[in-house]
């Protein structure tokens, strides 16, 4: 059990607010489901409501349960690390891996990966998905940062709430978007008619805004470099979708699979090229690169060469 006396600072504030801001290791969230519990005492007495006043003086003892460690077994799979240290990892994600366990994905996930890599993420940041602050969709590649510590996970995911990490991706879509630079803000939800697809036409979404520059076009193809500020699912293909730009390999979204397969494309051409964040501990500003992958340079190469690849003509994509 551990005990903090409440400042003259803190006299009559909430209970919660004071744990927060004297044991920052943990979130008010956290405190306050820890009060529910039962795991916190007010001068000897448990308390369970996290509004409690507190006064100067007051002696605060707290026992913080020890995480339940994840039952996934660790596999001894390759990663591509781009930066570690003790606090966070930052790797690039190859296409197809999926990034935590779902249905139909007990097994093979990059947490299963990342156990292997790193034993002490057991526990962190809950059971199912320990370290995970943010994802990529399974046939997108890129950059993906991890926490490795409990604070490290809560000022990430604080981090990422408070839209203050930098996140830029490369696409390559059918078209020339036009204008060639723009905005795009709409919000994004559950399709009405297809439960398994995100729509920017939802009855109720969350706001969503996408920013996008053509880089690169020979008129039917282009490279688009996109920036986003929120980070709803599927965010970037169903925007590009939704201004009739869809992403090269999109099955869900594109509906143009022959004009796919005759670009060598098997998935959708989005890669997380950029992340630019402080570092959740030390404050260090970070920036990481990852160059795309093969297939997409591929592709990108025939859009500089004014020609499309797999000995397609072009009248086959009109």
């Amino acid at each position: 059990m551990s005990t903090i006396r409440v400042p003259q600072d803190d006299e009559g504030g909430r209970l919660d607010v004071c744990l927060a801001r004297l044991a920052p290791d943990h979130s008010r969230a956290r405190w306050q489901a820890l009060i529910a519990d039962g795991r916190v005492q007010l001068n000897g007495n448990i308390v369970v409501k996290p509004r409690t006043v507190v006064a100067a003086g007051d002696a605060i003892d707290y026992v913080i349960p020890v995480p339940t460690p994840t039952r996934m077994v660790p596999e001894d799979r390759p990663i591509d690390v781009v930066f570690e240290d003790d606090e966070m990892l930052v790797l690039n994600k190859p296409a197809g891996w999926v990034v935590h366990p779902g249905p139909g994905h007990e097994k093979g996930t990059l947490v299963h990966a990342l156990l292997h890599h790193c034993p002490d993420l057991k526990g962190i940041g809950g059971e199912v998905r320990p370290g995970i602050v943010h994802r990529l969709d399974q046939d997108t590649s890129g950059l993906l940062v991890v926490a490795k510590s409990e604070l490290a996970h809560r000022r990430l995911v604080e981090m990422f709430k408070e839209r203050a990490i930098r996140k830029e991706y490369v696409a390559i879509v059918f078209g020339r978007p036009e204008p060639e630079r723009g905005v795009i803000r709409t919000p994004i939800g559950r399709s009405d008619s297809n439960r398994q697809k995100m729509s920017a036409k939802a009855e109720h979404g969350r706001m969503a805004v996408t920013h996008y520059e053509v880089v690169e076009t020979n008129g039917q193809i282009s490279m688009v470099r996109i920036r986003i500020e929120t980070g709803r699912t599927h965010q970037i293909r169903v925007h590009m979708t939704h201004i009739g730009y869809p992403i090269v390999g999109d099955a869900m979204y594109g509906a143009r699979k022959q004009e796919s397969k005759a670009l060598g494309a098997t998935r959708q051409m989005l890669h997380a090229e950029t992340l630019a964040l402080s570092h959740p501990i030390t404050g260090q500003d970070l920036e990481f690169f990852a160059p795309m992958p093969a297939d997409m340079r591929k592709i990108v190469a025939a859009i500089l060469a004014g020609r499309l690849p797999g000995g397609s003509a072009k009248e086959d994509l009109k």
